[in-house]
């Protein structure tokens, strides 16, 4: 990889299309994808370092990650999961048909213990007045979702698949990971080298939604008077 700097860099369609082929081709990888084989040390610093190069707010860099390949602490990551599913899926009971419900529980929402590296995000808080973070103080919040971002991409482009854990409790992955009380958990992920990737995301295979068109969400000028 070439890491000479050009401080006016410009690409080429080719690039473009690259990037764009990327961008189409991400998927959010469950447990049953995965194989066991470890990240490679150069992959992983491919990916840290894309984490690093995300945008910030007044470049806070408000990020921090936790790696984890322990096979206990996994375990006690996945009973937190097992434990909010179950919720989960008395909540979503109550608005789902039976249809829905059926789909829902045949679903493969994580892979936690299957997959070789877990990866936590969180968000380090400043106790100084962040620039640009004034006005909107969620701005930190959502520059570490741009790392992850990041990294979900270069993770793509390396053939390596990334699964986003959403149904956790962050305070009890906090516990688990003895994190500091100002910390606060954003992103609970599953990294590792994959069987195959879907032709398209998963849950629009499965019809639990569709891509919506640009037309549904692009919106000139304003909003017209409702």
């Amino acid at each position: 990889m070439n890491n000479t700097f050009d401080s006016n860099k410009q690409f080429d369609q080719a690039a473009s299309d690259i990037l764009s082929q990327i961008i189409q081709h991400r998927r959010d990888v469950r447990g049953n994808r995965f194989l066991k084989n470890a990240i490679k040390e150069g992959d992983l610093k491919q990916i840290l370092d894309a984490a690093l190069h995300a945008p910030s707010v007044g470049f806070s860099q408000p990020w921090e990650f936790v790696l984890i390949h322990k096979d206990e602490i996994k375990q006690q990551i996945s009973q937190s999961f097992q434990r909010e599913n179950e919720k989960a899926k008395e909540t979503l009971s109550k608005s789902l048909d039976d249809d829905k419900q059926a789909l829902y529980q045949s679903l493969k929402l994580e892979g936690i213990q299957e997959s070789p590296l877990n990866l936590a995000v969180f968000y380090k808080p400043n106790n100084a007045p962040v620039l640009g973070q004034t006005s909107m103080p969620d701005m930190g919040r959502f520059s570490v979702v741009c790392a992850i971002q990041n990294m979900w991409l270069m993770a793509r482009s390396l053939n390596i698949g990334m699964g986003w854990v959403s149904i956790l409790n962050p305070d009890e992955v906090k516990s688990i990971l003895n994190a500091p009380e100002d910390r606060e958990l954003i992103a609970y992920l599953c990294l590792g080298y994959v069987d195959k990737f879907y032709d398209k995301p998963e849950l629009e295979i499965r019809k639990w939604e569709a891509r919506k068109k640009a037309e549904q969400v692009v919106i000139k000028e304003q909003y017209a008077d409702v």
